[in-house]
């Protein structure tokens, strides 16, 4: 299964849903990728914290701006991280250089191509954390997704852009990509004491939109979760905030 975490707008939790589900995976003993296309390299960070590595998916984009006639299978970009089972494509700044040339020569199909070329048995989940916009690295994981989550803050502004995202996912459905799904709206930094959040959350669902039944609180958790470069299941397994984030993950699986 590939989900791709996507919404165009910042700040919503993208990273830290797309690594913490990827987490949750590993840790219950799948073999699971997390991609990071992010040039801000926020999900790069939460689990190799500062260190080094030889390749990352800029290298792996540029390869196809080059004449060479061989290119890198993508495991030769993968990285292990500290913890069992979970490997990482890891995002660099230079993502940013390279996008307006893969764009130009529409090489939007290459990482689709790249994790059907993987062996079958080579991961059983597969997480893809994208910019907050809708560019060449968030179309090309769409193009490369099964599913697609939404995370969403229930701001007014962000209620307004969600009928546009969903247009955008069918839109790409139909013209690219036709197995992919939106898996769920995850309702992220909900605050149960405030009346907005719960009002917001209950005319989605009136209006039949995909919110799934997982709240994700609010928590300085999370913050002190980045600051360690330890996923939540690592750093604090019987927080509330693991607690949810593991709620979560079995209503994607049951689903």
């Amino acid at each position: 299964m590939r989900r791709v975490i996507f919404n165009q707008k910042g700040g919503v939790g993208k990273s830290s849903i797309a690594v913490n589900l990827a987490a949750l995976s590993a840790e219950r003993g799948h073999r699971t990728l997390l991609i990071d296309l992010d040039a801000q390299c926020n999900a790069t960070q939460y689990v190799l914290d500062d260190a080094e590595v030889e390749a990352t998916a800029a290298d792996f984009f540029e390869q196809f701006l080059s004449f060479r006639l061989l290119t890198r299978n993508v495991e030769e970009f993968i990285v292990s991280t500290p913890f069992p089972n979970l490997d990482v494509l890891p995002a660099a700044p230079e993502l940013r250089e390279l996008e307006s040339r893969l764009e130009s020569k529409y090489k939007i199909y290459k990482l689709r191509e790249a994790l059907d070329a993987l062996d079958d048995d080579a991961y059983e989940a597969v997480y893809i954390d994208t910019p907050p916009a809708l560019n060449f690295y968030t179309l090309s994981a769409l193009i490369a997704a099964d599913t697609c989550l939404i995370p969403f803050d229930c701001d007014e502004f962000a209620r307004h852009a969600l009928y546009g995202l969903l247009d955008t996912v069918r839109e790409l459905r139909a013209d690219h990509n036709e197995r992919l799904e939106v898996e769920g709206i995850v309702v992220n930094q909900f605050d149960v004491r405030a009346n907005l959040p719960k009002r917001v959350v209950q005319e989605l669902r009136a209006e039949e939109l995909p919110v799934l039944d997982t709240l994700i609180p609010a928590s300085v958790k999370m913050r002190e979760s980045h600051e360690r470069a330890t996923p939540l299941v690592y750093f604090a397994p019987q927080h509330k905030l693991t607690q949810r984030l593991s709620d979560l993950y079995d209503e994607l699986q049951a689903g």
